[in-house]
């Protein structure tokens, strides 16, 4: 990203998780800049603010179970906004129901991720995340 400052929008209503997420990326310095929401809601007028200013997100990671507005319907939102449909979106959730998976699929999610119970797979999982959507992923707004 050629030293351009790294954005992240995580919607995640679990305060621990968030604080877990934010901790591990600010960490391994995967992110400059996180911005926590905790309901659909805000995510959808944040995102509406990011496209009036030309700045979005690097990736969203997206909480299924969100209160105002589901993550399913934000995700909707997103991937039929021409002008966000581009961001990647990964689905963060402890729901591992198949039907869970193939709408997100469905609504066109870049990868569905379930967190893990345990600490450690779940702090694993973040730095592995981290590393692959910021890291090494390459997407059209950040090339």
């Amino acid at each position: 990203m050629k030293g351009e400052p790294v954005s992240i929008l995580l919607v995640e209503d679990n305060i621990d998780h968030a604080h877990l997420v934010m901790r591990k990326f600010k960490l391994f310095k995967i992110a400059n800049k996180i911005t926590h929401l905790e309901d659909g809601e805000a995510a959808l007028e944040y995102l509406a603010r990011s496209k009036s200013e030309h700045r979005f997100p690097h990736l969203i990671l997206l909480d299924l179970r969100l209160p105002k507005i589901d993550g399913l319907e934000v995700l909707r939102e997103i991937k039929t906004n021409p002008d966000l449909m581009e961001i990647p979106v990964v689905i963060l959730t402890t729901s591992d129901a198949e039907t869970d998976i193939a709408r997100a699929y469905h609504l066109h999610a870049n990868s569905y991720l379930v967190k893990p119970v345990d600490f450690d797979k779940f702090t694993e999982l973040m730095d592995l995340l981290g590393f692959y959507w910021i890291c090494w992923n390459k997407n059209p707004f950040h090339a």
